[in-house]
């Protein structure tokens, strides 16, 4: 570490240097921009870089490097275990990058390194277009896509990273590269799942696809029906078009307009199918499960960036999550997911989902470091919750989701669906072939394991 003399010189000198605002311990300002989407998460890093520009991106690294700090990459900073934070390190703050440039003739869009899922979402909209984005509209794009990439789009359209056309990165050493297939194309593989290990992406370009329709049912059923509930989903999925997809899920009764009062904060079981087309045909694949009795529904017609809007968590809150790929949902399946269902802490804002996959990413390109692809469930419980006297409730459950569906697991897991638990998870997200790969690449582009803050996979 750098001398304190020189650290202060240093950071006077990145102050003046960067277009964007720097803050330190003690600078007003600073406790609200290292506050992350996860309350658990209180960190006090250095210094945060707010660049504007790749420009500033490049100094950032530099000055990080000069007083040899770990670095944090802050986008949308919804990782759960506080990945875009530090202690005593650099946090490079990406949210004012957050142009978006559509090109609809050749069917790709432009999204700067802090855009959000909402700034992609709306900006392609006007277009008649989309292309796989997060659940949540406050998510970052690029921790999202680098990660792999999964939503309500997958099925229909593939991974993210099956529709990564290009990455503008600022590497360990401060230097510009670009990744595509034809330009760096090991790196550009490596950024097919392997996250933030090799650079800082100030810019990615994605495959657009046209999407001029999309619908939903959100349907609400009493607990007691879950397992038939579950069972239908599964069934309709099962045997429907690759444009239909969405999660069975159980939650507390939100106090929303469609939510009859005297279930709000009651436990129900849930339904969300959406899909990729007209609302005729998603009535259609829908009718089995709007047979059943239930006691709310939504269903329509509904622009997919609203529908990406729909599930978004208010900050503050704290977070705890974790998620299995599943060899199949059979019957003793169904019965071991909703009885932890019926077992989860109400009310608070966790949920418990089962997602569907198939479609088009089973059917996508396998070289790509993302073993769970070929898993046709995951499921995913999501801890959420306000009072820290629910912190050990809440863990606990998810951590019994996840023992629950050791029997069904293929081992491998979704890196952006879960928070820190250990290297061996990290492996089983990027496949032990691909991670010794990954590894080399990680010699090459990042050997002093700078940008460490994230799932780490060390250089070889």
């Amino acid at each position: 570490m750098a001398s304190p003399s020189k650290a202060g010189a240093a950071l006077t000198a990145l102050r003046e240097d960067l277009v964007g605002d720097v803050f330190a311990p003690g600078d007003p300002g600073y406790d609200e921009n290292r506050t992350v989407f996860n309350a658990m998460i209180d960190r006090r890093p250095a210094a945060i870089a707010q660049c504007v520009s790749e420009d500033d991106v490049v100094r950032a690294v530099r000055f990080a490097r000069d007083l040899d700090l770990p670095i944090a990459v802050r986008g949308g900073g919804h990782s759960v275990s506080g990945m875009a934070l530090n202690d005593g390190g650099l946090v490079v703050d990406l949210r004012h990058l957050r142009a978006v440039t559509v090109d609809p003739a050749a069917e790709a869009v432009r999204v700067a390194g802090g855009a959000t899922m909402s700034d992609l979402d709306r900006a392609c909209e006007p277009h008649g277009l989309a292309t796989t984005g997060g659940r949540a509209s406050t998510t970052g794009v690029g921790g999202f896509v680098l990660g792999g990439g999964t939503g309500w789009l997958d099925r229909w359209c593939g991974l993210a990273v099956d529709n990564l056309l290009g990455v503008e990165l600022v590497t360990a050493a401060g230097e510009r590269v670009h990744a595509s297939a034809d330009d760096n194309p090991e790196l550009f593989w490596g950024l097919h799942g392997g996250g933030g290990n090799f650079g800082i992406a100030t810019a990615l370009t994605l495959k657009l696809h046209e999407l001029p329709a999309f619908a939903i049912a959100m349907v609400f059923y009493l607990p007691e029906f879950g397992r038939e509930v579950t069972r239908t989903y599964r069934d309709v999925i099962t045997a429907g078009p690759d444009e239909a997809s969405g999660a069975v899920l159980y939650l507390t009764g939100p106090p929303e307009e469609f939510i009859p009062p005297h279930l709000v904060g009651t436990l129900l079981c849930g339904v969300l199918l959406t899909y990729a087309g007209s609302e005729a045909d998603m009535r259609k694949v829908a009718e089995p499960l709007l047979a059943l009795p239930h006691e709310a529904e939504i269903v329509g017609a509904m622009p997919y960036a609203d529908v990406q809007c729909m599930i978004d968590d208010p900050p503050g809150m704290r977070n705890y999550w974790s998620a299995e790929y599943l060899t199949g949902a059979p019957d003793d399946f169904v019965d071991v997911y909703c009885a932890r269902g019926e077992a989860l802490p109400v009310p608070t804002g966790t949920m418990h989902a089962l997602f569907p996959q198939g479609g088009a990413i089973s059917s996508g390109p396998h070289e790509f470091p993302v073993p769970y692809r070929d898993a046709p469930w995951g499921v995913h419980p999501f801890g959420l919750w306000e009072d820290p006297a629910d912190d050990e409730r809440c863990v606990q459950w998810v951590r019994d989701v996840r023992a629950d569906a050791q029997p069904w697991s293929t081992g491998a897991v979704y890196l952006n669906f879960i928070g820190d638990e250990g290297a061996d998870r990290v492996v089983a997200g990027l496949g032990a072939e691909n991670a010794r790969r990954l590894a080399d690449l990680k010699r090459e582009y990042d050997p002093d394991n700078v940008f460490r803050y994230n799932h780490n996979i060390r250089p070889a």
